[in-house]
């Protein structure tokens, strides 16, 4: 997913609560030019509509500034939010280019029902829900399909099954379990049912 947003130049002067109470929103910029960070504000209303489709580490922002000029790609790196009001005061991307390689943090979909809780009323049980991939900027996937079907009772899946975009690996433990299906507490008691049933029979 890309989303694009426009920022203006902000004076270093300028105090934080101050521009909030102007409906602007502080925002810095890391990595446009190497280590130098660049103050910046953006639109309240902006900022909210863009944080209702992006997600940090996870979405390409097409940054624009008219006033310095500069135009460019970057990540949501940080939104900082009022602890308990929920209203977000601060946003932190940071500039990459096309074919740079990103750390991000993705989310994993499961799809499909698997046939041990289909056919032998077992549980599915998911580890993890997000993986950090290392990719080009330009190819972040916006979450991972886990296709979870053929999964029997005792089958697991872990990172290293996952299915990527070409290029794209995960960055950790790759034989960290990802999901498993587990025998289903009906089955059990059955079990167990029949067990006591063959033992009163001898």
């Amino acid at each position: 997913m890309e989303l694009t947003i426009e920022c203006k130049s902000r004076d270093a002067k300028a105090k934080p609560n101050a521009l909030r109470r102007e409906g602007l929103l502080p925002v810095v910029l890391y990595g446009h030019q190497g280590t130098e960070s660049v103050s910046l504000t953006v639109d309240q209303k902006d900022a909210d509509l863009l944080l209702r489709k992006a997600a940090v580490n996870n979405t390409m922002i097409d940054l624009k500034i008219p006033d310095m000029p500069w135009n460019g790609k970057a990540l949501l790196r940080e939104v900082q939010a009022h602890p308990w009001k929920n209203t977000v005061y601060h946003l932190s991307f940071f500039a990459v280019k096309a074919q740079d390689f990103v750390e991000v943090g993705v989310a994993l979909n499961f799809v499909g029902e698997p046939t041990g809780v289909k056919n032998d009323g077992g549980v599915l049980n998911t580890e993890i829900n997000e993986v950090t991939v290392k990719c080009k900027a330009i190819d972040i996937p916006e979450v991972i399909e886990v296709d979870v079907s053929e999964l029997a009772v005792g089958d697991s899946l872990t990172v290293a099954d996952l299915v990527l975009p070409e290029g794209a690996v995960v960055a950790g433990d790759q034989t960290q379990t990802i999901a498993t299906v587990l025998q289903g507490r009906m089955a059990e008691v059955e079990g167990e049912g029949e067990g006591e049933g063959e033992a009163a029979a001898e």
